[in-house]
């Protein structure tokens, strides 16, 4: 006799709900520190916002703060490394964000990505788009950066995460 119990009745409600089936991960943080800052050494920079800052921060990206505890490294050279999520329509996207020195966009990864769809913000030419941006020059949706049919809650989240972290690095960590 078999105690198990049959959960093939899951399947089909997971569909009516509108939950992704499956979710892609295509680094983890080693892989994307590779990726993003080869033969770099990278230190992680323990950092806690405070009330106040996480307020300057909301206002000047016009995005709240949900995680006084960004995760931060600095690299050797002088770049840095963000790693934050966003949600997509119902589902988190984890994202990778290389700052050069001076804090301005070097290179945007997709870490992690579990919607069923709108993965089209994994294409390389969408995330160039962010390449040279800064707090001072803060990217826009629809201004600045495209949107994707199809995608246009994953675009709007991820260009909102960005530019609050643009924000958090200039009020933390440039001073």
């Amino acid at each position: 006799m078999n105690s198990r119990p049959d959960l093939r009745w899951l399947a089909p409600v997971a569909l009516l709900a509108g939950a992704p089936c499956h979710a892609e991960v295509y680094f983890d943080v080693q892989q994307v520190q590779a990726a993003l800052f080869p033969g770099v050494k990278l230190s992680p920079i323990p950092l806690l916002l405070s009330n106040e800052q996480m307020s300057e921060i909301a206002k000047r990206s016009g995005v709240g703060v949900s995680d006084p505890r960004p995760h931060v490294w600095q690299a050797e050279n002088g770049g840095w490394l963000y790693i934050d999520r966003v949600i997509g329509k119902h589902d988190f996207i984890t994202y990778a964000l290389a700052l050069n020195a001076d804090g301005a966009v070097r290179k945007v990864e997709i870490m992690e990505y579990r919607e069923g769809y709108g993965g089209q913000v994994r294409n390389e030419r969408w995330r160039d788009q962010f390449v040279g941006k800064d707090a001072a020059h803060p990217p826009v949706t629809g201004s600045d950066i495209r949107n994707i049919s199809g995608a246009t809650l994953s675009c709007s989240h991820l260009t909102d995460g960005i530019r609050r972290l643009l924000v958090t690095h200039a009020v933390a960590l440039q001073g």
